[in-house]
């Protein structure tokens, strides 16, 4: 009895159950794709990347299906916005995490260990922040039209950066420039070790030195919290159902890794894609001051979803079209 209790409490706006049942879920699929599929170091082609990122969609969207059985058909048009506007940002993300694995060195067969273990950081801080984010909301309802601003802001911000060519340079971040300076780091890869015991030059002592793959784990970790600052207030911008929220950008999380050997392996193909992010950030950013303006409660749910899917299409495809040369060559 205690137990259903238990289970039948509200927290963020829903039951604990339904908390739980999500984050064995999630534990679940994590299990299976390192413990299953991935246990052996294998560097993973194309091919198998774009049938686990079909997966992992075919998963999110399925989780969407639940979502509208158990809450409504505008939660569950909510949430496959959300999923699909986090999903659409994650791809910036793996740009630079490609740049992250080329700077140090790492091999595409330990890529997916570094990836799988940041997942899990990944969850933490977004928990974290999305968190922080409900609460404001719900203390500060005014704080919205703030984070519609700033996504207004990024959007512009990055059109404008699309359209330079110059490539941030990894090697200047001042983590890793931190690090290689006052951390002890080894030099070259020891497998699939993080940390690894190395005798001292000046001491003459072994300590403990972190391998390229650690600096690269944190420097995947760093790379999302600056990425959440754009996707977080995005999926505010959708909905501020904390549940929604969570689960729409946990989801979408969870297939970067899947996702990000095929798009790494093609980046130039998606040269254009930028313009269509930042067009989407506009948009999302827009929503509120528009239904404001014509007197609506909010923006239908069906319209930011059908208007998302048409922003993405026009910005694959026309990447796709410009890009074609590359495909023959």
């Amino acid at each position: 009895m205690e137990l259903n209790g238990l289970l039948m409490m509200d927290w963020l706006g829903k039951p604990v159950w339904m908390w739980a049942l999500f984050l064995l879920f999630v534990v679940v699929l994590l299990v299976v794709d390192l413990g299953i599929f991935h246990h052996d170091q294998h560097e993973i082609g194309v091919q198998e990347s774009l049938k686990m990122s079909a997966a992992y969609i075919a998963l999110g969207v399925l989780f969407g299906g639940w979502v509208w059985w158990e809450l409504g058909a505008e939660s569950g048009l909510l949430y496959l916005t959300g999923f699909v506007v986090e999903k659409s940002l994650a791809i910036d993300n793996v740009f630079v995490i490609a740049m992250i694995f080329t700077a140090l060195s790492i091999p595409r067969k330990y890529q997916h260990r570094v990836l799988f273990w940041g997942i899990l950081g990944v969850i933490v801080l977004r928990g974290v922040m999305i968190g922080v984010g409900a609460a404001l909301v719900q203390e500060m309802a005014w704080i919205l039209y703030i984070f519609a601003a700033f996504l207004i802001f990024s959007g512009f911000k990055l059109l404008w950066l699309a359209g330079q060519e110059e490539e941030m340079d990894i090697n200047k971040n001042p983590l890793l420039k931190f690090l290689r300076k006052y951390g002890r780091v080894a030099n070259e890869l020891h497998g699939q070790k993080f940390l690894v015991r190395l005798k001292d030059n000046n001491t003459g002592h072994y300590a403990w030195y972190m391998t390229p793959l650690l600096v690269a784990l944190l420097l995947v970790e760093v790379a999302d919290v600056i990425f959440a600052v754009d996707s977080v207030p995005a999926i505010f911008a959708i909905t501020t159902d904390a549940y929604l929220v969570f689960t729409s950008n946990i989801m979408a999380i969870l297939g970067l890794r899947a996702l990000y050997f095929a798009l790494s392996a093609m980046m130039e193909r998606f040269k254009y894609l930028k313009y269509a992010l930042a067009i989407l950030l506009i948009f999302i950013g827009s929503k509120m001051f528009i239904a404001d303006m014509f007197g609506l409660m909010k923006f239908p749910p069906v319209a930011s979803l059908s208007i998302t899917f048409l922003i993405l299409a026009v910005g694959v495809g026309y990447s796709l079209w410009k890009t074609r040369n590359l495909a023959k060559g």
